[in-house]
């Protein structure tokens, strides 16, 4: 059911707003924006209500008291403290992270309304009151609004999917409701959220709580599943469907998808999906305590890994300790923007105290050092690099703009002196140099189609809103990995090959002469200096861009994280494996007899009816050669 929205006036057939000129005060050229509509980006759920006739405003953490119960737990209990731990976690801070209102900037000017998806789940008390219009968030105006994903958010959601026994009794009202409205989700994704009317329930995976304040305290077996996470962290852009060809074309303007299906938009992230069809949703994976807490046997939920059992208790009130209290950080792979989120905004309004960004900071290093193995060996005149992705989904995976990892391998001699650099990063510049190392990465772009609408250049583009095609997508996969289940999630490799059942990748250095070790990193990074530099130069509507990369340079410029590093010593290349190719083999004991002029029926030396190497290290070991 599309919402009322304003009209828009469309200027001839190509349905496309007039091309605004540079002028003195924006000297970059502006694209053409598309003139979409609300309603192009409409997806099913529980709907805004600016009357607030027929679901209740949410609470904020602080003024509507959640931190009074919730917060600020004795050190012992540090951990388990809900407050401190989501105040410092990306969730708490999505409606002030600078980085996503630049790029929401950006969306708004390449396609009209289209920060409306994006608030959705940025601030979703926002979107459901109805003050994500204007899309460019200059609506907002309630402390819950600022505060992202916050408690009343979370613990008002409903299943979509009513399981009689198991779902609560009360959601099959709110889930029919729904139904009759044409508005029940009917898979998951892009916030199709539902949420309980009534702000005085708290649904979550306990049963038995009595809360102190007379909230409906309701169990919610949906919120211990992956399924949970999966209603905002796969992305799709329903403005545009899927051709017979694969391809993405932009629909009809003014009209939602015509299917509804995320099959048919496109994909823009699919970090659920690739959970999904991992080996962690399907019976999971023990992994020996990598990702911390107290559970032990396998790994299952995104919850195992980003919401870890700990030991404390719910309330500060409550005298029950246990040893399954989820931590609420919520922390993954972000480095930078809590910090620069507090240079921003005073602490009282952000919960950024000390204690909050420094256990969050720790926990995100935590994190990406857990998140991969890396093995090294050598093949002759090679260095085999090898990195294992422990993660539940690709690595890295989330939103891919700007967003890499890549392998730094430093030879020295026996002097300790550097001789080669692969994957050198300019801390000053911020630049990376690619062209000699692996870096793993999704890339995005715009089609010819899409050029031609919009004036932006066609290929590779940072242009969140209108990028219709995938050019790269090399990022390793998940245990359980198998390439019919990640093709049909939309979330399949990009001009890169995985074998079914990889969860790693391998990749070859030649040691030049002389080398004695290496030393190899491999690095994490969460901004590119690209990224910051086109959220910063493409913008002509607003000051976003230029406060983003004054606080990124001010934070370090999104510095890259170690996710592994150790040092090999490197050997010279066996002469016996003459032919270069990491075996020994008959192939080199034929090239070495047929240097010397020795035919083929001599060369079984030892006489045992059977060329082979012992073959090969008699001959070797006549001309002086140790090595078998």
């Amino acid at each position: 059911m599309p919402r009322p929205t304003t009209a828009v006036v469309l200027m001839g057939s190509s349905c496309l707003l007039a091309t605004v000129a540079a002028t003195a005060d924006s000297p970059t050229p502006r694209t053409t924006q598309v003139p979409t509509t609300i309603n192009d980006f409409f997806l099913p759920g529980t709907q805004p209500d600016a009357g607030n006739t027929n679901i209740d405003p949410f609470d904020s953490a602080v003024d509507d008291g959640c931190v009074t119960c919730h917060g600020y737990f004795d050190p012992e209990y540090a951990d388990a403290d809900p407050y401190v731990n989501w105040s410092g976690s990306m969730m708490a801070q999505s409606m002030r992270d600078p980085l996503f209102l630049a790029s929401l900037t950006i969306a708004n000017q390449d396609a009209a309304f289209s920060g409306d998806l994006c608030i959705r789940c940025h601030s979703p008390a926002a979107w459901i009151s109805g003050r994500s219009t204007p899309t460019d968030g200059s609506a907002l105006s309630e402390p819950e609004d600022f505060e992202g994903v916050n408690c009343s958010v979370c613990h008002r959601q409903v299943d979509p999917v009513y399981v009689p026994g198991v779902s609560p009794g009360e959601d099959q009202v709110i889930v029919d409701d729904l139904f009759n409205a044409g508005l029940l989700p009917d898979e998951l994704g892009s916030g199709r959220i539902v949420y309980d009317p009534e702000v005085k329930v708290r649904r979550g995976p306990r049963d038995g709580i009595n809360h102190p304040q007379g909230a409906n305290a309701i169990h919610s077996p949906f919120h211990s599943t992956g399924f949970y996470c999966g209603q905002c962290h796969d992305v799709s852009n329903p403005a545009f469907s899927k051709q017979p060809d694969g391809t993405y074309l932009p629909n009809q303007l003014n009209t939602p998808h015509p299917t509804g299906n995320k099959a048919d938009m496109f994909p823009v992230e699919r970090t659920y999906s690739e959970w999904l069809n991992s080996a962690f949703a399907n019976g999971g994976v023990d992994l020996m305590g990598r990702f911390g807490g107290n559970l032990t046997g396998p790994i299952q939920t995104c919850q195992d890994c980003h919401m870890p059992d700990t030991t404390g208790p719910g309330a500060i009130i409550s005298n029950t300790i246990r040893n399954d209290a989820p931590q609420h950080a919520l922390n993954g792979g972000n480095t930078w923007v809590l910090g620069a989120v507090r240079s921003l905004y005073p602490d009282s309004e952000t919960g950024l105290f000390d204690d909050a960004i420094n256990g969050a900071n720790a926990r995100v290093a935590d994190r990406l050092a857990a998140a991969s193995d890396m093995e090294l060996r050598q093949e002759g005149a090679d260095l085999i690099v090898k990195i294992i992705n422990y993660t539940g989904h690709k690595l890295p995976t989330g939103y891919p703009e700007g967003r890499r990892m890549w392998i730094n391998v430093r030879f020295f001699d026996i002097a300790d002196q550097l001789l080669l650099e692969h994957g050198h990063y300019d801390a000053a510049t911020a630049l990376l140099t690619t062209n000699d190392t692996k870096v793993y990465e999704a890339k995005l772009g715009v089609s010819s189609e899409i050029a031609a609408l919009t004036g932006v250049p066609e290929g590779e583009s940072f242009h969140f809103a209108i990028n219709n095609v995938w050019l790269k997508d090399n990022r390793i996969p998940p245990l359980g990995f198998t390439n019919a289940s990640f093709e049909a999630a939309q979330a399949a490799p990009v001009a890169y090959t995985y074998a079914d059942g990889q969860n790693w990748d391998e990749t070859s250095f030649t040691i030049p002469a002389n080398a004695d070790h290496a030393q190899v990193t491999v690095y994490y990074q969460t901004s590119s200096s690209e990224y910051i530099n086109f959220l910063d130069t493409t913008n002509v509507t607003d000051t976003r861009g230029d406060t983003l990369a004054t606080v990124w340079a001010a934070q370090g410029k999104s510095a890259p994280a170690v996710m592994d590093q150790d040092v090999i010593a490197l050997g010279a290349p066996c002469p016996a494996d003459i032919n270069g190719d990491g075996a020994i083999d008959t192939a080199d004991l034929g090239i070495l007899l047929s240097n010397f002029g020795t035919a083929d029926p001599g060369s079984d030396l030892n006489n045992d009816g059977t060329v082979d190497t012992a073959d090969l290290g008699i001959l070797l070991s006549q001309f002086g050669t140790s090595c078998p």
